[in-house]
């Protein structure tokens, strides 16, 4: 099976929701050589005038600290995990299919295709649902 499975860690940040707030957050994590492989962003309506953001992944000290410096933490109640494969259809009914038969109730999923692969992250709600959703999509 061509398919990596993978835990996660997602880092979370508000952001004010004016011109260029975004690309302040994102030049600092690119300054520490941070290389992201996803990051979500939206408006906080419960919160006018801010947004959430998270991005995964950060690695090492450097992209920590500076991460930090502008207001990342690491998530502790988002579980997720990376799913990366050759793109086929009916891959994304697939992979929820899976995870829904196994009684696990998903707080997120997004994916995307680039050329042949494609790449999903699903987010549960614990680390028992997280090392399980591992374990049944890499069988």
């Amino acid at each position: 099976m061509d398919r990596l499975v993978e835990r996660e860690d997602v880092w979370a940040a508000s952001v004010e929701d004016k011109a260029g707030a975004l690309a302040v957050k994102l030049s600092a994590l690119a300054a520490a050589g941070a290389d992201l492989d996803f990051i979500i962003v939206r408006r906080a309506p419960e919160k006018p005038g801010t947004g959430v953001m998270f991005v995964t992944p950060l690695r090492g000290d450097r992209e920590v600290r500076a991460a930090a410096v502008v207001g990342f933490t690491v998530t502790s109640s988002l579980h997720s995990i990376r799913v990366e494969g050759k793109n086929e259809p009916g891959i994304a009914a697939e992979l929820t299919k899976t995870v829904g038969d196994a009684g696990i109730s998903m707080r997120g999923f997004s994916a995307a295709v680039l050329g042949t692969r494609y790449v999903a992250h699903i987010s549960v709600d614990s680390a028992e649902e997280q090392e399980a959703v591992v374990r049944l999509l890499s069988a």
